[in-house]
């Protein structure tokens, strides 16, 4: 075949039809924008890695943290700009050629992965909790993070006051990932994304200062078995462009209503083929249920989550499950609309073993943060349950869930960080034993955060659950309610029994004590409490906000 009917056949089955003799090629448009969000957080993360080739060693730290504060608030700002110019409502549309989707669940989970991404970034910057080491202050991540666990290498650079401020470029690339990934409208960009925001993550699992060898095998572990993930999802792409001519989802929509029908030569022989939609819809959902943590492909949750330096840990389980889920939506209710009678019994079993799995094995946990890894995969289920709905109010509700959950998630882990003996952080729950005699502010906080992930009413979880089984229960899934509510009150034991043991246990003398931090973490921890009553208490403006941004631009 020759050169020039191979790039026919290419430029056909990329939907680009080749320009007439004597026509001009057309430029693509690219809305700068709309997308200006994306591009600040980007290009701060770009100049962070020149601050680490460039400025002096003494200097980096806090001209990172400067850089990294300013460019999530700046990208804050573009956010609200936009929806101030109704880009969320009236003015939605498809933008970047068609890559990239600029609507109200775009608007509204970009925003709120910015806006945790900005409390978590202010523990990434914490350096009073750990004591001063050769008269340096240290922070959670290794002096060298290339030099091995105990070796003399990382002994020297310990001694040299050395710290991993790479760790504040690495968030931003992840940030930036993370908010193409639910505003994607192709599968090509959903698929970079995805790889944009996993790596870094995957390095920031493995630079913890203290338990190297941990941080590094969580690390691991959240590699091979991302690999895995993306490895399903990018065979589920391929396989529904054999199905559809097309990575556009609102092209593959059209084929699977069956409003188009007409194949690209290439692809005629497959094209509407009824297996390769099952099945690659069916491998991409499993790769999104992965990041999401939702059982059974949830392995990798409660290892990392213990593993990994507990910032990152914060950032990961709160920004990640907002990206995940918002791209998630945006498959089945975009992409995959027309297939909701097939894609809604497998979702009905996923979250109910979700909910019940993460809710039931955390009752056995001793470790804290494990524990609060189960909870995660448990909230996972429940918000699930919005996303079965397959209404509106389903989007709305799982809109304001998310929120909710992510900074109530932020907080904890920060409170976390605070419990230290000589060992570190003291994550069993042995040493949290009478922690509320022992200083009652914290154990209060922290037992704030666990009546919210327990639902109580008054905080953000009570509304959030509230929101998503009410959506649950009017889009038909009612049995799914049922399961949730015992799921819920099976969760309710373990949060109150760690309340419990705060409060009403007998302080060890060789307990653990708590750290004053800076007010780095006490603001991360301060907007975590405000955030979770002020949904718990007056919900209705932020439901209203996530109503009207419920709908998906097509």
């Amino acid at each position: 075949m020759s050169a020039t009917a191979v790039h026919s056949l290419w430029a056909t089955a990329g939907g680009v039809t080749s320009a007439a003799p004597g026509e001009k090629f057309q430029a693509p448009v690219i809305e700068y924008t709309q997308l200006m969000p994306v591009l600040i957080v980007i290009g701060a993360a770009v100049v962070g890695v020149l601050v680490e080739a460039f400025v002096p060693r003494r200097s980096r730290y806090y001209t990172q943290v400067f850089l990294t504060v300013v460019a999530l608030a700046a990208s804050f700002a573009a956010i609200i700009g936009l929806a101030a110019g109704g880009h969320g409502t009236t003015k939605a549309g498809i933008v970047a050629m068609g890559a990239i989707a600029i609507d109200g669940p775009t608007l509204f989970l970009q925003g709120t992965i910015l806006l945790t991404a900005l409390v978590a970034v202010f523990t990434f910057a914490e350096r009073r909790l750990d004591p001063a080491s050769h008269g340096n202050r240290v922070d959670s991540f290794a002096a060298q993070a290339a030099s091995v666990p105990g070796s003399d290498s990382e002994k020297a650079a310990v001694r040299a006051g050395f710290t991993t401020t790479e760790v504040f470029p690495l968030v931003l690339f992840s940030v930036a990932g993370m908010l193409v990934f639910p505003a994607a409208n192709d599968l090509l960009t959903l698929f970079v994304a995805l790889e944009v925001f996993s790596l870094p993550l995957y390095l920031l699992c493995a630079v913890a200062r203290r338990k190297r060898l941990m941080s590094q095998e969580a690390a691991v572990k959240y590699f091979l078995l991302g690999a895995f993930s993306s490895a399903f999802l990018l065979f589920g792409i391929a396989l529904l462009y054999g199905y559809a001519g097309s990575v556009s989802y609102a092209e593959i929509a059209h084929v699977v209503d069956g409003s188009v029908t007409k194949a690209a030569p290439a692809l005629a022989a497959t094209m509407g083929n009824d297996a390769l939609l099952l099945i690659g819809g069916a491998m991409i959902l499993t790769g999104l249920l992965f990041k999401v943590g939702a059982v059974p492909f949830h392995m990798w949750t409660p290892d990392v989550y213990q593993g990994a330096p507990t910032p990152v840990t914060g950032f990961m389980a709160a920004a990640t499950k907002v990206a995940a889920f918002g791209a998630l939506l945006r498959l089945l209710y975009v992409v995959l609309p027309g297939l909701t009678w097939d894609w809604r019994p497998v979702m009905w079993a996923v979250a109910i073993v979700t909910m019940l799995g993460g809710a039931i094995v955390a009752i056995t946990q001793t470790d804290i943060k494990r524990l609060l890894a189960y909870s995660s995969i448990a909230h996972a289920g429940f918000i699930l349950a919005g996303v079965i709905a397959a209404t509106p109010d389903g989007v709305s509700s799982v809109l304001f869930y998310l929120g909710a959950y992510s900074f109530v998630t932020v907080g904890a882990f920060a409170v976390v960080t605070l419990v230290r003996d000589a060992g570190g952080e003291a994550t069993h729950l042995s040493k949290w034993a009478g922690l509320g005699r022992r200083s009652p502010l914290v154990a209060a906080v922290f037992a704030v955060f666990l009546l919210a992930f327990a639902g109580i009413p008054l905080t953000s979880g009570f509304s959030g659950k509230f929101a998503v089984f009410k959506a649950a229960a009017d889009g038909g899934a009612g049995g799914l309610v049922v399961i949730g509510v015992i799921s819920s009150a099976i969760a309710a034991f373990f949060y109150i029994r760690v309340i419990v043991l705060m409060f009403f246990s007998e302080p060890k003398a060789d307990g653990p004590t708590v750290a004053v931090p800076s007010p780095l973490t006490m603001t991360t921890i301060a907007v975590g409490v405000a955030v979770t009553l002020a949904l718990g208490l007056a919900p209705q403006y932020f439901l209203d906000l996530a109503s009207q941004a419920g709908v998906f631009v097509r």
